[in-house]
């Protein structure tokens, strides 16, 4: 797998990459039960300190999204509960959808890019 950082960015790189791999979970790149690699070779992939990658993959944990097994390392483990998803993902578009209006985007535009991404993650 190919994980693509912007060394250049004002957006964090644990950030970057907890991002990196929600992407490649919702493109199905991975599935629940495959595991990540071990944060020294991801580390060593992308060029990064090996507690950036270990801060990600607690961040991708704490959010539902991996479970650390002792044998395993990082595994894909989607287990989030709905309703909390339900929540935040409404907080999230909430901040988005205000973003938006106050740069004068309609709603049929903002629908048009919701379900253009969407149908890119496979949805229907």
């Amino acid at each position: 797998m190919y994980w693509e950082i912007d060394f250049n960015s004002d957006e964090a790189l644990y950030t970057q990459l907890c991002n990196q791999i929600i992407f490649a979970i919702a493109a199905e790149q991975f599935r629940e039960g495959d595991t990540l690699p071990s944060v020294r070779q991801m580390a060593d992939d992308i060029g990064i300190n090996m507690h950036t990658v270990n801060k990600a993959y607690n961040v991708l944990r704490q959010e539902g999204f991996v479970k650390v097994d002792r044998r395993k390392g990082a595994v894909i483990a989607i287990d989030i509960d709905k309703l909390n998803a339900l929540a935040e993902t409404r907080h999230e578009l909430e901040i988005i959808v205000a973003r938006a209006s106050c740069r004068n985007l309609s709603r049929e535009e903002l629908h048009r890019m919701i379900d253009e991404i969407y149908l890119q993650y496979g949805g229907e």
